[in-house]
């Protein structure tokens, strides 16, 4: 059996549906109206699908099985009878705002990993964009409940749930995206980012976080100037004629923190007056950027229609949960000491075991297994994350329904 075909059985379907059921909250239809697709064996692709309940959705997930889910928009209309609508009148019309941030993007920056690998190296990556991101979107805009969640594989996404930031429009979207990207061109286009004179205090902050991580990172862990080959990419980030300069010095050094300390000081020296070309700090500001600030997906993020995976689930390739992240503990997330299917499963049997020895009455053992033992298996501190962001989400709510009632004298 593979791993994710154990993932929609009783016992360990609990802790998914509560994250479905938490990222649908609660409205008239407002459930019944969200899109969820299921992806199941061999790449089949389901989609339109929505329930009158949470108990019609557990009863599909265990007859269908998914490989994956995915959660949209909440739409117009249900989503399964979007065939019976008239044509233009099935309009998603709010979803919360999304961001999927994947390490297969970085591949021109990093040095130890590629495609869909990755390491304790380069996931320190994940965390820059995780501090980053978050940061902005906190302090910047104003919203408060933020929900990161790993992938279960090489990335993380994010989840924005404020009620006035699931009607947003697929314009602002894009535009609030926009804001927070930086890094800009293809595979082709060698120097990605361009700072103006004038910074924005988005980009000082930003700096300022990679600054924390970029000695240990980019000069020791990536080690970005260790040879030619590797130091030829910085070069063609910076004025042609420092070019000479560097190449001669980084031979007489010999490791990149020496190779750095030296960048920065001849751009600090370097003529003021080249056209289109800055130095002293905004020099070394933008080879930083290029190297470490998070690179967005703005399609996942504009489009309110779009999907994304629902957290807890399983990932198909590695067997690993889709775990929400403690943002007080982001700098000891550990990708590779998630759950897995497979263990939680061991783990619950063990449980099982040793509570049908300790019962008399295995019936009623089996009850309380099947529902809630899953909190006493290693998914649980993630269970508390994910519980402990419903609960400010509803408190939340629920004082804006207060607020709604004093205004109108409704008590």
């Amino acid at each position: 059996m593979m791993p994710t075909q154990l993932a929609a059985t009783p016992r360990t379907a609990e802790p998914r549906l509560r994250a479905l059921r938490g990222l649908t909250h609660v409205v008239k239809n407002y459930f019944q109206h969200r899109e969820f697709s299921f992806t199941l064996k061999d790449d089949i692709y389901i989609r339109y699908q929505s329930f009158n309940n949470q108990s019609d959705l557990e009863k599909e997930m265990q007859k269908m099985n998914p490989y994956k889910i995915d959660i949209g928009a909440v739409y117009s209309h249900r989503p399964n009878q979007h065939n019976t609508v008239k044509l233009g009148a099935f309009q998603a019309q709010e979803k919360e705002l999304v961001f999927d941030i994947d390490m297969t993007d970085y591949d021109d920056v990093r040095r130890c990993c590629s495609s869909a690998d990755i390491c304790s190296k380069c996931w320190t990556l994940m965390t820059m964009a995780i501090r980053i991101i978050d940061r902005a979107l906190k302090e910047d805009f104003g919203f408060k409940h933020r929900l990161w969640v790993y992938s279960g594989r090489r990335g993380v996404h994010c989840w924005v749930c404020d009620e006035s930031v699931r009607k947003l429009s697929s314009a602002v979207r894009s535009g609030i995206v926009e804001y927070l990207s930086l890094v800009k061109g293809g595979q082709d286009v060698k120097k990605k980012v361009h700072l103006s004179e004038n910074v924005h205090p988005f980009v000082r902050k930003s700096i300022s976080i990679i600054k924390k991580y970029f000695e240990g990172y980019a000069l020791v862990g990536q080690d970005i100037l260790e040879n030619k080959e590797s130091w030829d990419k910085i070069l063609a980030l910076v004025p042609e004629t420092m070019h000479n300069d560097l190449q001669q010095n980084f031979q007489k050094h010999h490791s990149s923190l020496q190779r750095w300390e030296y960048l920065k000081k001849a751009a600090s020296q370097c003529p003021s007056n080249i056209k289109n070309e800055k130095c002293g700090p905004w020099l070394e500001w933008e080879i930083m950027l290029q190297y470490c600030f998070p690179r967005l997906d703005i399609n996942v993020s504009k489009g309110i229609n779009h999907l994304l995976k629902s957290p807890f689930s399983v990932h198909p390739k590695t067997g690993r949960i889709s775990v929400p992240i403690d943002l007080q503990k982001v700098d000891q997330f550990d990708p590779f000491a998630v759950p897995t299917i497979s263990s939680i499963c061991h783990e619950l049997d063990a449980i099982f075991t040793s509570e049908v020895e300790k019962e008399e009455n295995q019936a009623e053992s089996d009850i309380k297994h099947r529902t809630r033992d899953y909190k006493k298996t290693s998914l649980a501190p993630y269970v508390k994350v994910f519980e402990q962001f419903l609960e400010n989400l509803d408190k939340s709510r629920k004082g804006e329904l207060l607020k709604k009632s004093d205004l109108q004298k409704d008590f």
